[in-house]
């Protein structure tokens, strides 16, 4: 953010909720700007008889989403014949799963999908279903990525430990020198991380990163068992019946790295880039800005123009737009981009985009070697 905003004033406004076990960080500042957002954005709504939620577009793409995971999963466990038509539908099988976290998970995870907030829970669920934790990415990635974006030590999502150092706070190692080259490859594994270790870890020490979470129990409990049991039960019980362990392995790992690699790269073009800001609180407790305004210095869009990327992704190359009003279905994410990237004009606050996902690529592998130096 430019030195001369005028939104680092010291009127103190609320910042979002924050749970009691994960330490306190409070925004600060003036709020005008957010509120004229939030006023902008609703009238968008009003004016054009538009549903934030419950929308017949996103609905037949979930149907389509799901149709294409199963189908994928149908034919490969029981049509292949030959090991190209096995690596093929593996790499279906990968991109359909990840646009299921991308699409149909991320929505109802934020209580966008719809108005009815059991439809939003069993369609959350569906990252139980390839092999994710609904309860635990409640946590880590609505909870505290979203509230305290690129703030080390809060959000967990540009925590790798030693593996990568992604912000300026983080300490650096000397293999980090070359984290601009290995953490491609790395980037693949994050699926089969999930799937065989972080989750269970997560639940086994109650903890995230550095943050204390509660327990699942009861019917969270429950559900996380069912989802383990109900993917483990279609990743590799029921293809060994039919097939070699090995077959099965190699497959499996075909379908988690094509996921893995989607999903990470989405991600790191959003915030792990060089127009991204990585900020530190000014004092023990508190940031200096106000929320909205350190979710856009933090955050930067990609590819705006391209509806392809925008379906596939299901509109997170519009991470600003997720970012200030997460509840809002991400069909709409590039109609109030316009209105978001003109208030932000008119306030001098900043909006930053990369023009293409090449270009967001490529910011990224510059970050990356800048902080392994």
């Amino acid at each position: 953010m430019s030195a001369e905003s005028p939104f680092r004033t010291a009127n103190t406004v609320q910042s979002p909720p924050v749970d009691a076990t994960t330490g306190k960080l409070k925004f600060s500042g003036d709020n005008t700007f957010h509120r004229e957002l939030r006023r902008r954005v609703d009238d968008y709504f009003e004016h054009s008889g538009r549903k934030q939620r419950d929308n017949v577009r996103m609905y037949l793409k979930t149907a389509i989403i799901l149709t294409s995971f199963f189908t994928s999963y149908v034919l490969l466990v029981f049509v292949a014949a030959t090991w190209w038509q096995g690596l093929l539908l593996s790499v279906a099988l990968g991109i359909a799963m990840a646009q299921i976290g991308f699409n149909i998970q991320h929505d109802a995870g934020h209580q966008a999908y719809s108005e009815r907030r059991s439809t939003n829970k069993w369609m959350a669920r569906t990252l139980d279903l390839v092999g994710g934790s609904s309860y635990i990415w409640h946590w880590k990635h609505a909870h505290f990525h979203h509230t305290y974006v690129n703030i080390d030590g809060y959000d967990s999502d540009i925590n790798l430990g030693a593996l990568a150092r992604f912000s300026p706070q983080q300490r650096r190692y000397w293999h980090h020198r070359w984290q601009h080259i290995y953490l491609w490859l790395l980037y693949g594994f994050t699926v089969i991380s999930w799937h065989l270790h972080d989750d269970f870890r997560d639940i086994l020490t109650g903890t995230i990163g550095k943050h204390r979470i509660p327990r699942p129990r009861g019917k969270d409990l429950l559900i996380f068992v069912l989802g383990k049991v109900i993917f483990f039960g279609l990743a590799f019980g029921l293809p060994l019946v039919f097939h070699s362990i090995g077959a099965v392995l190699l497959y499996y790992t075909v379908v988690a790295v094509v996921a893995g690699l989607l999903l990470a790269l989405v991600f790191q073009l959003a915030h792990a880039v060089e127009e991204a800001s990585f900020p530190s609180p000014n004092e023990p407790g508190r940031m200096d800005t106000p929320w909205a305004i350190h979710q856009l210095e933090t955050t930067v869009n990609f590819s705006r123009d391209n509806g392809l990327i925008t379906w596939l992704v299901g509109g997170l190359n519009f991470q600003i737009e997720h970012h200030l009003f997460p509840r809002i279905c991400h069909i709409h994410y590039p109609a109030i981009s316009r209105v978001i990237e003109t208030t932000c004009l008119e306030y001098g606050v900043p909006y930053r985009a990369n023009r293409s996902f090449g270009a967001g690529l490529a910011s990224h592998y510059r970050w990356l070697r800048r902080m392994g130096k």
